[in-house]
C-alpha cells in the first residue's frame, strides 16, 4: 500500500463495535450481568477487538462472562449509537445476537469476579428497571414480538426509513 493510500486510510473516522447476547429462558426471561466496572446492568458481551468478527466477539465474551458458550440462533438486533452516547465520544455499532438457554444452563453461569458480580433474569417488562433507556429500548424492540427478522435501531429507536 502506497504511503498516500496509508494517510487516507488512517484519516478516516474511527467507530467502535460491540456484540452482546440476548439470552432467554423457557419463559422469555431475559439474561442480564451486572458488571464490576461501571454501574448498571447489560447483556454478557463486549467490545469487538481488532480482526475479530461480531459473532465471534459475541460468542468469545460470553464464554468469559458466563462460564460457556450459548447455542445462539442468528442476529437480532444492529443498533447504531452516536459519539455523544458513547463515553470516549466515538460512534459505536452495536451487534446482538439471540440465543435461548438451555434447561439448567443458567445454573451453570461462572462469572469472572473481576468483571461481573452478579446475573439475573429478567422479566422484558421489567428491563427498564436495570437498564439505561436506549439499552432498555434495544431490549424491547428485540423481545416485543412485532417484527420478524432482524432490527436495525438508532440509538435503541427504529429507524426513520423517509
Amino acid at each position: 500500500m502506497a504511503d498516500s493510500e496509508l494517510e487516507f486510510f488512517e484519516s478516516l473516522p474511527r467507530t467502535r463495535g460491540a456484540a452482546s447476547a440476548l439470552l432467554r429462558d423457557d419463559v422469555g426471561r431475559v439474561l442480564l450481568v451486572k458488571p464490576t466496572y461501571r454501574p448498571g446492568w447489560g447483556l454478557p458481551g463486549g467490545v469487538i477487538e481488532m480482526g475479530e468478527s461480531p459473532l465471534g466477539a459475541c460468542l468469545r465474551e460470553c464464554a468469559e462472562e458466563l462460564g460457556f458458550t450459548p447455542r445462539l440462533s442468528g442476529l437480532v438486533c444492529v443498533d447504531w449509537l452516536p459519539a455523544q452516547a458513547s463515553p470516549d465520544r466515538r460512534p459505536a455499532t452495536v451487534f446482538v445476537f439471540g440465543g435461548r438457554l438451555a434447561p439448567g444452563q443458567f445454573e451453570a453461569v461462572r462469572l469472572p469476579p473481576e468483571e461481573l458480580s452478579a446475573a439475573h433474569l429478567v422479566e422484558p417488562d421489567r428491563i427498564g428497571e436495570y437498564l439505561p433507556e436506549p439499552q432498555a429500548r434495544r431490549i424491547g424492540a428485540c423481545v416485543d414480538g412485532r417484527t420478524d427478522g432482524v432490527h436495525y435501531l438508532e440509538h435503541g429507536r427504529p429507524a426513520r426509513w423517509a
